[in-house]
C-alpha cells in the first residue's frame, strides 16, 4: 500500500475527533449492539462521500459535528436504556436533541438533527427538509446497499468499501437492526403504528417470519 492510499483509507475512516463526537460515542456505544453502533458509524462515513459527490463541503454546505451527531445517534431510539414508549424514530430524535442541548448546542442546530433522526425513515419527506435529512438519508441508503434507493451505490469502490467495512464490520446489521427495532416496537403499540416502519417490521416478522427488507437486503450490494 502507497502512502498516498493509506492517506486515502485514513481520511475515509476518521471520524470529527471533536469533544461533542467523542461525547456522542461515548453515549451510544454501551447502549447499542456493536452491529447497530457500526451500522450508525457507517452512516456517516458514507454520508460524508455522498456530500463530496454531491458537491457539499464541510464548514460551509453542512456542520460535520451535526452531520456525525445525526448519523450516529439515528437508531438510539433503539438503545437498551430507552424509555421506549414511542416509534423509534421520534424517540432517538427526542433523546439526541436533549443530549445536544445539554452541551451547548445550540437549539436550532438541535432540531435540525432532530428532523433528520424523526425522518430518516420517510422518503420523499427527508428529502424536503434541509442538507443535513437529505445526507443522513442517502449515508443510510448506502450502508443499506440497494433497497433504500440505489442513487449513490457507485460513490465508492469496492476498495473504499473494504476498508470501511474493515473498520466497523456489518455483523449480520439488517438482522440485528430489525431485531431492534421490531423488539421495541413490541413494548408498546404507540411503538408500532400501521404503515410506519416499525409497525411494518414488527407485522412483517410476525406474519411471515422476516421482514420485506430483510428479504431485498439478501440481494443487495452488502448482502447482509
Amino acid at each position: 500500500m502507497t502512502g498516498s492510499t493509506r492517506e486515502a483509507t485514513a481520511d475515509l475512516i476518521t471520524l470529527p475527533g471533536t469533544p461533542l463526537a467523542d461525547a456522542v460515542v461515548n453515549l451510544i456505544r454501551p447502549v447499542e449492539t456493536p452491529s447497530v453502533f457500526n451500522h450508525s458509524i457507517r452512516s456517516y462515513l458514507f454520508a460524508r462521500l455522498v456530500a463530496g459527490r454531491l458537491g457539499l463541503a464541510a464548514g460551509h454546505d453542512y456542520h460535520d459535528d451535526l452531520l456525525f451527531a445525526a448519523c450516529a445517534m439515528h437508531d438510539l431510539g433503539v438503545a437498551s436504556d430507552g424509555p421506549h414508549s414511542q416509534r423509534f424514530e421520534v424517540e432517538g430524535a427526542d433523546r439526541a436533541a436533549a443530549f445536544l442541548i445539554d452541551r451547548g448546542v445550540p437549539a436550532a442546530d438541535a432540531d435540525q438533527v432532530w428532523q433528520a433522526i424523526a425522518l430518516h425513515t420517510s422518503p420523499g419527506i427527508a428529502e424536503r427538509r434541509g442538507t443535513l435529512c437529505v445526507l443522513l438519508r442517502e449515508g443510510l441508503a448506502l450502508d443499506f446497499g440497494g433497497p433504500m434507493g440505489a442513487g449513490h451505490l457507485d460513490a465508492l469502490t469496492d476498495e473504499q468499501a473494504d476498508a470501511v467495512h474493515t473498520a466497523y464490520p456489518r455483523l449480520d446489521m439488517i438482522r440485528s437492526l430489525t431485531d431492534a427495532i421490531v423488539a421495541q416496537a413490541a413494548k408498546n403499540p404507540k411503538n408500532a403504528p400501521r404503515y410506519a416502519i416499525p409497525g411494518e417490521f414488527l407485522r412483517e416478522r410476525q406474519t411471515f417470519g422476516r421482514t420485506r427488507m430483510e428479504h431485498a437486503c439478501s440481494s443487495s450490494r452488502w448482502g447482509n
